[in-house]
């Protein structure tokens, strides 16, 4: 899904290109960052050539968009971020990476808040996020912009079989 650029004040977050791959693959398997995600560790991945392609395609997705945070002074990719348009518009389930260099910065809150923003101009009825109940940073990143949990579940690290509980956070709007 592919959407105009979303301007904040430091970041501009556009569109997943196919050169953004090697930067998201080595985001999401930081040691630090990847274990809150589902997405499976590199050396998990049987045909890695086959999950490149599948990476660089990201910005082709239909029904999620993908996004990278690229500071605006320095043209240097901070973070990942993406959303789900769900129940015909009416939710947006979001999710988001910053690169562990760049943490407590408030890029993260950044990167949410503008993408809470988009999906209010959208009149979506709220936004909601799934996280680690173990990460307390993104945890109380979401407590920050106003989201509550609203159910507790789990999911399954691809590859490791690690079934890692979570939060569902809500914000209505």
């Amino acid at each position: 899904m592919k959407i105009e650029n979303i301007e904040t004040p430091r970041l501009c977050l556009r569109g997943f290109a196919p050169e953004d791959a090697p930067f998201a693959i080595s985001l999401w398997n930081d040691a630090s960052t990847g274990r809150w995600l589902s997405d499976p560790r590199i050396e998990d991945i049987p045909d890695q050539e086959a999950y490149m392609k599948t990476i660089e395609n990201l910005g082709d997705a239909l029904d999620r968009c993908y996004l990278v945070a690229v500071d605006k002074a320095t043209g240097e990719r901070i973070g990942t971020c993406s959303f789900m348009p769900e129940s015909n518009g009416r939710t947006y389930d979001l999710a988001y990476a910053v690169d562990p260099a760049r943490q407590r910065h408030g890029y993260g809150t950044e990167m949410v808040e503008a993408l809470i923003d988009y999906a209010r101009a959208r009149r979506a009825g709220a936004v909601t996020v799934k996280i680690a109940q173990e990460n307390e940073a993104s945890n109380a990143l979401a407590r920050k912009v106003g989201a509550q949990i609203i159910a507790t579940g789990s999911f399954t690290k691809e590859g490791t079989g690690e079934v890692i509980p979570n939060f569902l956070y809500e914000l209505k709007l």
